[in-house]
């Protein structure tokens, strides 16, 4: 057990890609966490197989290191502004952050949001400029944006005196000074030591603490997260549970009510040393533990020790969904051919047990025969959950992304907004701006880079968001970044026409054919191959004007006894679109599904039958 004094509590902030990950790999090789003949694989702290695909951190994760007899508690968060509400708690543990800045990209729009917060809780940071080493990097202008944005946001004094270092985390070395020798990360635990104060521990005090992560574990249940702040907890030991929430959501500093006390027991207690959970006798202030035993725990929660005469600690900000779609049972006549199909139960059961450690989802049962109301932060965070869920065999259907509206005193209508940052080359500037103003955008700002690429700022309905990631990247060559952050509720902005193109809906069931669909791609953009099979209702294809157009796809030619002058002639298709899960989403209708299977992503009708949707559409008319 380290002494107090000897313990350092730090989180590693940062905009999406800034290389947060990667320099936690290289702190550990530092650090030698693993044996020397050990395989490590890149970016170890993304431990989930969908993090490592898509390349992000989803979830904070936790790590211990040690360095010239000090315990180093590092958090590693998440980037990606869907997953921003999970950033701020973790704050509330630490004494300190790391903030990286890439010396190429500068500041970007979740990095204000991850240093507003940062500052607002007092925390001092120390600024990491990072991928000095690249070609187009210019770590000079990166700190002069970073101090900008630092004074921007209200920063005090103490503040803007923050430690600078420059370094490459990907190639394992960061300095103080550019001209320094780059070979190690000693400079990284120097500052840490030096700048970042102990955790203010009282261990003369009663135990107490917060819960600011939450996890879950089938063998033992809920398992909660926080730093102790005073005295010992040991495992056995009895503590009251107290339970507070705000009166309003909009709360943040005062105005929130306890809502009851319990005693429970600490079944379970675990600190992390290197990447790993071990389970303790005890733990003492200042440490970062995952306690279980209450069968309940939610975020926000203070665990005391009866004997205290402390109140409770004020309840936790937890982010607002600004997102939902229905999860729908699925109905296909191909149901059960990929995997297993959820029952509404399973549906259910499923989803409540992701509440128990994913605190940004909603899930509301409005019913319906068929599903429920989930709702998130972002469809990005959603998609992933329908992704994971996939990936553990089920089946089921989803509908298209809806924003969340509000009204305000007045009744007026509100809907979430975003600040989006795009850059691209100038040549296609005039396209995004043109697209983006068909979607409500405000430009509020733009420069022109010293690169021969124009960097934009705008303000954006989030529903105006949904369905133009795909949109952008052809528009742009995929040379284009986008980037955007949650910025608030403002007036409802009017009607958006997300997508000026219409289906191609299967009529039949059975497998496609090459003959009819060289037909059908004068029509518009496949989706299948020749072999698929389809079903009544099924969408096959982009049709290249506005509304739907019923086809055959299963049609076959018609065969006879005469020579054809074109007989050998081959039948020539395009290559059909990928109808990924993200696509899907974006590209679907109001009338329209998306069927998610371990095997295929389909997109269908949410009415198969033509002659049902044609009397659904006349009574909504």
């Amino acid at each position: 057990m380290h002494a107090v004094e000897k313990i350092r509590n730090v989180a590693i902030i940062a905009h999406i890609d800034h290389g947060k990950t990667t320099l936690i790999d290289s702190i550990f090789r530092a650090t030698r966490v693993f044996r020397e003949n050990a395989r490590i694989e890149e970016r170890v702290m993304d431990s989930g197989e969908l993090e490592r695909e898509r390349g992000i951190t989803i979830t904070s994760k936790h790590c211990t290191v040690e360095w010239a007899d000090y315990l180093i508690n590092i958090v590693d968060t998440p980037g990606h502004a869907d997953f921003s509400g999970e950033v701020e708690r973790v704050l509330s543990m630490v004494d300190s952050v790391l903030l990286l800045v890439d010396a190429n990209e500068g500041p970007m729009p979740q990095t204000r949001y991850v240093l507003s917060r940062a500052l607002s809780l007092g925390l001092n940071p120390i600024v990491v400029i990072n991928k000095v080493d690249r070609p187009r990097a210019v770590p000079d202008q990166a700190l002069d944006k970073t101090i900008d944005l630092f004074i921007e946001l209200g920063a005090n004094e103490h503040q803007l005196e923050f430690p600078v270092l420059y370094g490459s985390g990907l190639d394992g070395w960061l300095v103080k000074d550019l001209d320094d020798e780059r070979d190690e990360m000693n400079p990284l635990f120097e500052t840490i030591v030096e700048s970042v104060k102990a955790p203010e521990a009282k261990l003369d005090e009663p135990f107490r603490m917060q819960i600011s992560t939450l996890g879950w574990n089938d063998y033992v249940g809920q398992i909660g997260c926080g730093k102790i702040t005073s005295g010992i907890i040991k495992q056995g030991e009895p503590f009251l549970q107290t339970k507070t929430k705000w009166r309003h959501p909009s709360e943040t500093s005062e105005g929130w009510d306890v809502l009851g006390s319990s005693q429970e027991k600490a079944s379970h207690i675990w600190v992390t040393r290197g990447l790993d959970r071990v389970e303790v006798e005890q733990a003492c202030a200042g440490d970062i533990v995952w306690i279980t035993g209450p069968k309940g725990i939610d975020i926000g929660d203070t665990f005391a020790s009866p004997a205290s005469k402390q109140p409770p600690f004020p309840p936790l900000m937890i982010e607002e969904p600004t997102v939902s779609m229905f999860f729908l049972v699925n109905n296909g006549p191909f149901a059960g051919r990929d995997g297993s199909p959820l029952t509404l139960r399973q549906l259910k059961a499923r989803l409540e047990r992701e509440t128990h450690s994913n605190v940004a989802l909603r899930v509301e049962d409005l019913g319906r025969p068929d599903g429920v109301k989930v709702s998130g932060r972002g469809e990005l965070q959603l998609a992933i959950l329908i992704e994971e869920m996939i990936r553990e065999g089920s089946e089921l259907c989803v509908s298209r992304p809806e924003v969340i509206t509000k009204k305000d005193d007045l009744g007026h209508r509100l809907e979430p907004l975003e600040q989006l940052v795009i850059e691209v080359p100038e040549s296609y500037q005039g396209v995004v701006i043109e697209k983006l103003a068909q979607r409500k955008a405000d430009l509020t700002d733009m420069a022109v880079l010293d690169t021969g690429v124009v960097k934009m700022t705008f303000d954006i309905p989030t529903r105006g968001l949904i369905g133009y990631r795909g949109e952008f990247l052809t528009d742009t060559r995929g040379l284009g970044i986008m980037a955007s952050r949650f910025v608030g509720y403002g007036h409802w902005k009017g009607d958006i026409t997300s997508r000026n193109r219409g289906s191609m809906v299967s009529m039949d069931t059975g497998s496609a054919t090459g003959y009819q669909l060289e037909n059908l791609q004068e029509r518009g953009t496949l989706f299948i191959a020749p072999g698929t099979e389809v079903y009544n209702g099924q969408v096959v294809g982009e049709n290249s004007r506005p509304g739907d157009i019923p086809c055959n796809p299963t049609k076959k030619k018609q065969t006879s006894n005469h020579r054809s002058a074109t007989k050998d002639m081959g039948i020539k298709l395009d290559v059909p679109r990928s109808v990924t899960l993200d696509k899907a989403l974006e590209w679907i209708g109001d009338d329209e599904l998306v069927e998610a299977t371990p095997k295929e992503i389909r997109i269908r009708k949410a009415i198969l039958d033509m002659n049902e949707r044609k009397k659904a559409s006349k009574k909504t008319a």
